[in-house]
């Protein structure tokens, strides 16, 4: 009789990601296919991130959001609570706010007293409060498994993290999986060096990472292994602990229509003739960069709709000084220039958009795949260089724009090489090639048995666990 009541209580999991909406969208989506299956959620998050939060949630979804209040910190304005409203150097305080934050956490998890919280990279001082109130936790990557079997492994520290050279960061760590991917270019290893970097006197990234993983009940990865097989198990030997997979994280239909500017002017093209290039919310080119890849857009002789951000309340003047001459006059029956904020899945869902151009963030990736649109990826920093080499290497489904090893220096010859490969010359190879496998990678992220099998098998998953 007991272990009936037992069955029938509902799983009650906490999540709690990182106040970026990078990290954030991830775990709402799995608070969303988690809910589909009767699990009770709380979500943690900043004030001014709820509204924002609230309208992704599933309106079926079982799911209450509980705010957190950030402590003052010198340096941080108070009132901002996403990094997507903050300089970087903002969001390092931020890191040190959040460090301050463990009573205020350890208060809720003792009155909601859930079976599991789902936390984030940057709460390395979760897992210890949340045992002690007898809670298990769960470590949620929302990065590729091969940036984490790279980057945020043991075994990537064979010494102190301060005698740690940029070439160390080329090559991959003891034991790194033997597939496509052998190293680092030279301008990628800085980028990928900052995991070790101390801010404000607190933990690296490198630290908060390991250290929650290695504390953590398990780990659950957005992936799997038909697309990241050896690099999860490489995962698995490196921390010793279940491994579990939510699967790669196939977004919902968007809902909504399409913003009627937009519509009618994608409208006027051909099916699958317009490349948009998008680089996400926190993700921003140089000047020189947006020159290039500009002019580069426009050799390709192909329709265009490219979507530039820049650092804070910086974005209007700083387009019009990157742009080259005489450029908007050029292109304005062809190419539109846009800063701000953009309906991302609508746009790639148009049948006019044949190509994406994109900084090759994992959930981009994926919303270009399941919208049947080319991969063209211009990679930026630390884990995108390493999705990057995932699709062009692993799984030959996209094509990264040539780069010089030095410095990662690209001219607009390369980005209309890269995006003529697979919309123009798509009889040769590689361009021929690449197609078929960005078709076959489709076609297993919109196989919903496949998808739905993940989140059965993880909350299959997780009520066992939840006995133990």
């Amino acid at each position: 009789m007991e272990e009936s009541r037992e069955d029938s209580t509902p799983l009650h999991v906490v999540m709690f990601p990182w106040f970026a909406f990078g990290h954030i969208s991830p775990f709402i989506q799995l608070s969303n296919k988690l809910s589909s299956h009767g699990v009770r959620i709380s979500f943690f998050s900043a004030p001014g991130n709820i509204t924002r939060i609230s309208s992704s949630l599933s309106s079926a979804s079982h799911v209450q959001i509980l705010p957190l209040q950030i402590p003052p910190v010198e340096g941080l304005p108070p009132g901002l609570d996403s990094t997507a409203e903050m300089t970087p150097a903002m969001a390092e305080l931020l890191k040190k706010a959040l460090d301050h934050m463990g009573s205020q956490v350890k208060t809720l998890l003792s009155q909601l007293k859930p079976h599991f919280v789902f936390f984030d990279f940057a709460q390395q001082w979760l897992p210890p409060i949340a045992s002690e109130l007898g809670i298990k936790t769960l470590f949620f990557s929302v990065f590729s498994a091969v940036s984490a079997a790279y980057l945020t492994v043991p075994a990537r520290l064979t010494s102190t993290k301060e005698s740690l050279t940029l070439d160390d960061m080329k090559k991959p760590p003891p034991g790194f999986p033997a597939t496509s991917i052998t190293s680092a270019e030279t301008y990628q290893a800085p980028s990928c060096l900052y995991l070790f970097m101390s801010f404000h006197g607190g933990s690296c990234v490198y630290d908060r990472v390991v250290a929650s993983m290695k504390g953590s009940t398990a780990i659950v990865i957005k992936s799997c292994a038909e697309m990241e097989g050896p690099y999860i198990d490489f995962i698995k030997t490196q921390y010793e602990k279940p491994v579990l997979l939510a699967g790669p994280g196939v977004p919902d239909p968007p809902s909504g229509i399409l913003e009627e500017r937009w519509a009618k002017w994608l409208g006027s093209f051909p099916a699958k003739s317009v490349v948009f290039c998008s680089f996400g919310s926190e993700t921003f080119l140089k000047d020189e960069q947006i020159r290039e890849l500009v002019l580069g857009l426009e050799l390709t002789g192909l329709p265009f709709f490219l979507v530039l951000n820049f650092p804070v309340d910086d974005g209007k003047a700083r387009l019009k000084s990157a742009l080259p001459e005489g450029f908007e006059e050029r292109v304005k029956d062809k190419g539109v220039v846009h800063t701000g904020w953009v309906q991302q899945q609508l746009i790639l869902a148009h049948d006019s958009v044949g190509c994406f151009v994109c900084h090759s963030g994992v959930s981009s990736i994926t919303e270009a795949l399941v919208n049947d649109c080319q991969l063209v990826l211009l990679p930026q920093r630390g884990d995108q260089f390493l999705n990057s080499k995932l699709v062009n290497g692993d799984l030959k489904a996209g094509v990264e724009v040539k780069r010089k090893e030095e410095d990662g220096h690209f001219g607009k010859e390369d980005v209309c090489a890269a995006v003529k490969t697979v919309m123009v010359d798509v009889k040769e190879e590689p361009g021929k090639s690449v197609r078929e496998n960005q078709g076959k990678w489709r076609e297993y992220l919109l196989d919903e048995e496949i998808q739905k099998k993940f989140v059965t098998d993880l909350v299959n998953d997780l009520k066992a666990m939840a006995k133990e």
